[in-house]
């Protein structure tokens, strides 16, 4: 009985130091994984100390960068918004508040924010622009109409510049024979957005030794600026072209017709070589300037004119307009493109952000300039006019504004011809 229980406790002590030892074991193996982790943590930290990579969380905006060219704001917009550095401004008007909730994309967006802030801060316009013309403008008689002139020297040479667009060949065609002769010049600018009319007329142009197409293109809109910068484009085109020794520059569309003879044109030009054509409003510069909305500043892009805030035109100016249907001489037209004094840089600012410019710029920029005398109040046109017709807002979705087209001539109007 006594070897049997020292058997029992042989095999309990034998069982318990196989537990010791398998603890023992567990114990240092544990260890030594811990002392690889250290380890390994000493050397990952050891890695951070360097510079770290910077990864952008994708929650944070990172600030946008856009190209503004494909807002379609014009170029010279563009220039003048490139001159000033982008910050932030809090922009109060409702204007711009509207225009801001309707755009829909991010560059014209940025175009409208920029030039609202830039407005907001008066830094869009210049203040002091002065005027050149040497005769009081509380003088009466300018712009006068016409007087008898005898024609006199060779007769002079007219650039015909045709803005055309959709695609109504035969209609341009027309025109073209119409008014043409080989002492004179034909500009065609077609509409960016019609290739047809434009491959026709490279080709007809191409056919003529006085008739040119204007390599670039603009897709002008009713109203916008866009117009204006065409034909000052137009313009520089046509000074530099020094083969083309043209005396006059006259701008038609495309559903023009002439009702006096080419012949009768040149010699009645002959005879005022040193005047320009211009049809003026009247006698209310305060009524016209808020018809036309030249008391507020608009912007292009996307195609539509934005209305974005107020401004004050400058108090030492005359703002005269009427029509963008003009006739200019060389020399004035010259002195437009050229010159870089402060009422032609300081007017240009101000009719970048204007709606309808054409109809005023060149009205204003002649008012108040050096060749002030020359001003002709009329521009050689018959044109419709029927205020209930062509006054219906029909341009709301391309501008801000309620704007009025002239009206076609039926069979009733042909009195108003002869």
């Amino acid at each position: 009985m006594g070897l049997y229980r020292r058997r029992i406790v042989r095999y309990i002590l034998g069982i318990l130091a196989f537990i010791a030892v398998v603890q023992i074991l567990t114990t240092l193996h544990f260890s030594t994984l811990n002392n690889g982790e250290r380890s390994t943590s000493r050397k990952a930290t050891r890695r951070t100390e360097e510079p770290p990579t910077i990864i952008q969380d994708s929650s944070v905006k990172a600030p946008a960068i856009f190209d503004l060219r494909k807002s379609k704001a014009t170029d010279f917009v563009l220039e003048i918004l490139k001159q000033y550095k982008d910050f932030d401004c809090l922009l109060k008007h409702k204007d711009i508040k509207s225009a801001l909730s309707r755009v829909k994309t991010p560059e014209c967006r940025k175009v409208i924010q920029k030039t609202g802030c830039l407005l907001e801060n008066y830094r869009l316009y210049f203040s002091n622009i002065r005027r050149t013309c040497p005769v009081s403008k509380w003088v009466s008689g300018y712009p006068r109409g016409v007087t008898d002139s005898v024609a006199s020297g060779p007769p002079v040479r007219v650039v015909f510049m045709l803005t055309v667009h959709g695609r109504a060949l035969r209609q341009v065609k027309r025109l073209l024979k119409s008014i043409y002769h080989s002492n004179h010049y034909y500009y065609f600018h077609v509409d960016q957005r019609s290739d047809y009319l434009y491959r026709e007329l490279v080709e007809l142009a191409a056919s003529l030794p006085n008739a040119a197409v204007t390599p670039w293109r603009m897709a002008t809109i009713w109203g916008g600026s866009s117009l204006l910068q065409m034909l000052l484009r137009a313009l520089d085109d046509l000074i530099q072209k020094e083969e083309w020794k043209w005396d006059f520059f006259i701008n038609l569309s495309g559903s023009d017709y002439p009702i006096k003879t080419n012949s009768h044109l040149t010699e009645f030009l002959t005879a005022h070589r040193h005047d320009n054509f211009l049809k003026s409003h009247g006698r209310e510069p305060d009524r016209f300037i808020h018809k036309q909305g030249l008391d507020r500043t608009f912007v292009e892009c996307d195609e539509h004119m934005w209305r974005i805030g107020d401004r004050v035109l400058p108090r030492n100016i005359e703002v005269d307009g009427g029509s963008d249907w003009i006739g200019l001489n060389r020399k004035f037209a010259e002195y437009i493109v050229k010159s870089e004094d402060n009422l032609i840089t300081g007017l240009k600012r101000i009719y970048a952000f204007a709606l309808l410019p054409a109809e005023s710029f060149f009205h204003t920029v002649l008012r108040n300039g050096p060749q002030c005398e020359t001003f002709v109040k009329t521009n050689l046109r018959v044109t419709n006019w029927k205020r209930k017709l062509g006054c219906r807002c029909q341009y709301k979705h391309v501008v801000d504004w309620c704007g009025c087209s002239p009206n076609d001539f039926k069979p009733e109007d042909i009195p108003r011809l002869q």
